[in-house]
């Protein structure tokens, strides 16, 4: 793992270095992911997945007959029975 300094312009523009572009072959207009984990970035250039993921999850539930609020019942009612 490497670590490289970027600085970012007053419009929130930030140059990859050409060493990391080249090494991942991107090209202006690429699409990059952006994560923001609490304060820490991370920048991917493969898209993200959770978005898919969470849709999947969703047509399950719902093929199921199940919703957040369900789950999130389930979930307490563990919780209280464990806690015993």
């Amino acid at each position: 793992m490497s670590e490289t300094t970027v600085q970012m312009t007053d419009r929130g523009v930030i140059t990859l270095p050409k060493k990391l572009r080249d090494a991942y072959r991107l090209r202006g207009g690429d699409h990059l992911t952006l994560l923001d984990l609490g304060g820490t970035f991370v920048l991917s250039p493969r898209p993200s997945r959770i978005d898919t993921l969470a849709d999947q999850v969703t047509e399950q539930w719902t093929a199921d007959g199940q919703s957040l609020e369900t789950m999130l019942q389930a979930l307490r009612e563990e919780r209280e029975r464990r806690g015993k």
